[in-house]
């Protein structure tokens, strides 16, 4: 890295006390001068130039009200319009992050691409829960629009199950208030799909093999292959649940390959990964989950044979060195 650089350090902005280990590991090992700053805590100054940043990269999560820390969900919105006005380049900027917490956008997205995506509706209230499930084929999940790490979402097998949680008042749609009625579909071989992608291109994917009863398929979180190794706990987030879920690496059909690339690229996403699953009942792939936050699997070498983390650092060290350029 030029002097110019290391006088402009990456950013990274994050709330999540251990999900990226692996990365400040990599930075360190380059020695890579990087700054980072918590999102739960951060100001802004509205004059401010912010030209001492080589690259900010936002890792904020939308799942960072499960931690009292849902002051900087939105605040992040104004922080990356306020960095890119400015002139700082970003990494997964405001488009990606207004995706990564909006899962009606992710499906209007989908929408828009012509991919497949489980039948949903979009509610505003829980009262219109039953409503919206009409038409639709049970078992159906609510998903709260921001959710993140499975929180927000509850299966329902029945319309007088749902109704009853309505009467009773549990149906919660998160913070915003806004929640989708959607199709749960049944995975075919036991596992969703996960593929990861790097300034709009395919890196790895991964199956995740779940029991259907967990939505906590955060892939740092998985820490068991599916020959029943125990991966490297240490390369797990120490709050990881003990949840049983199994994790092997795959490469998927081309033209899976290529429908998540225009995702991502059509999203604004620099890294992300995109989720999907095959229909058990009729062999019919949906995409349902866009992320704009990967923290990849734990103990990566172990289950895709290579350490994505150094291709993310690859990536952001070219970021940052384009900007010394510019400056």
């Amino acid at each position: 890295m030029s002097s110019n650089t290391s006088e402009r350090p990456i950013v990274i902005f994050h709330e999540h006390p251990d999900w990226f280990r692996p990365l400040f590991n990599e930075l360190d090992a380059r020695g890579i001068p990087y700054v980072r700053q918590n999102a739960a805590e951060h100001t802004f100054d509205l004059a401010s130039d912010e030209q001492n940043t080589s690259l900010f990269f936002n890792r904020m999560s939308p799942s960072a009200y499960l931690r009292n820390n849902e002051q900087g969900i939105f605040y992040t919105l104004g922080l990356l319009a306020h960095l890119e006005a400015k002139g700082v380049p970003v990494v997964n900027g405001f488009k990606a992050f207004q995706y990564e917490t909006s899962k009606a956008l992710q499906h209007i997205l989908l929408e828009k691409l012509g991919l497949p995506y489980p039948k949903s509706r979009i509610i505003n209230h829980a009262s219109q829960a039953v409503k919206a499930s009409e038409g639709l084929r049970f078992p159906i999940v609510v998903k709260a629009n921001i959710g993140g790490s499975g929180a927000g979402i509850t299966r329902f097998d029945s319309v007088e199950e749902l109704a009853l949680a309505v009467t009773a008042g549990e149906i919660k749609l998160g913070i915003d208030h806004t929640a989708l009625v959607q199709e749960f579909i049944p995975a075919r071989g036991g596992h969703i799909n996960r593929v990861e992608t790097l300034g709009g291109k395919y890196l790895y994917a991964i199956k995740v093999y779940t029991s259907g009863e967990s939505f906590n398929l955060c892939p740092a979180d998985i820490c068991q292959t599916t020959n029943g190794k125990e991966l490297a706990r240490n390369a797990c987030a120490l709050d990881a649940p003990k949840n049983g879920l199994k994790v092997e690496g795959f490469t998927p059909d081309q033209e899976v390959i290529d429908a998540i690339e225009r995702i991502v690229q059509e999203a604004g996403i620099d890294v992300g990964g995109i989720e999907y699953t095959i229909d058990d009942r009729d062999g019919q792939i949906y995409y349902y989950d866009v992320n704009a936050l990967s923290n990849f699997v734990a103990d990566a070498v172990n289950v895709i044979g290579f350490n994505p983390h150094e291709k993310l650092v690859d990536y952001l060290e070219k970021r940052a060195q384009l900007k010394t350029q510019e400056v």
